[in-house]
């Protein structure tokens, strides 16, 4: 337990110093530093973007020929960046026509201590994330995605992997040890 509010404690003082509004910026950064998901340029949608971390360091990665689209149900309480824009929507009801070089899915449902529920929960929003992937994702295109394992996570990778030319699994250091909170990662979007 010590370990673990160390470990948070410090992630989040690391936030605030670099005016993020979450430490979840950081499980992005590596997993983008360890798989290169953004280049200069890119247009990326952020689903589930609030509060807003992973929207600034998107913004910061494509700069300023680039352009980040974020879509969650609750309002930003940030300074939007010139290369960046909003839209409070719920990603199920998503249907936006454009296309992306990357799409990133950091949505969670509201979680409820039980196991079962919350992992099926999470694999419901994923199956949306990875359905708007495929409708809006540019040949080439990246995926990031949190999910909550469960029964059926395997089964959901599978569906990537038959999408995308590299699939992993990945837990960034930023996650806590004992969170069921773990990222998909697909490269070179191909359309079946």
């Amino acid at each position: 337990m010590y370990r673990k509010n160390l470990k948070d404690e410090y992630y989040t003082r690391k936030a605030r110093e670099e005016n993020y509004p979450a430490r979840s910026v950081y499980k992005l950064q590596e997993i983008d530093g360890k798989f290169k998901i953004f280049k200069t340029g890119d247009c990326v949608l952020d689903l589930g973007c609030a509060p807003g971390s992973w929207l600034l360091y998107i913004a910061g990665k494509v700069g300023a020929k680039g352009r980040v689209v974020g879509i969650d149900i609750i309002d930003l309480k940030i300074k939007l960046p010139e290369n960046a824009e909003f839209i409070k929507l719920n990603i199920i009801d998503f249907n936006i026509n454009k296309t992306f070089d990357v799409v990133v899915s950091d949505v969670a449902p509201h979680t409820s201590g039980e196991h079962f529920v919350d992992a099926e929960n999470s694999l419901e929003y994923c199956e949306k994330a990875l359905e708007i992937a495929k409708n809006n994702l540019k040949t080439g295109g990246n995926f990031v995605l949190k999910i909550l394992e469960g029964e059926g996570t395997g089964d959901f990778f599978k569906k990537i992997k038959k999408n995308f030319e590299l699939t992993k699994i990945y837990k960034p250091k930023a996650s806590r040890k004992e969170s069921r909170e773990t990222y998909i990662i697909g490269k070179n979007y191909a359309a079946n």
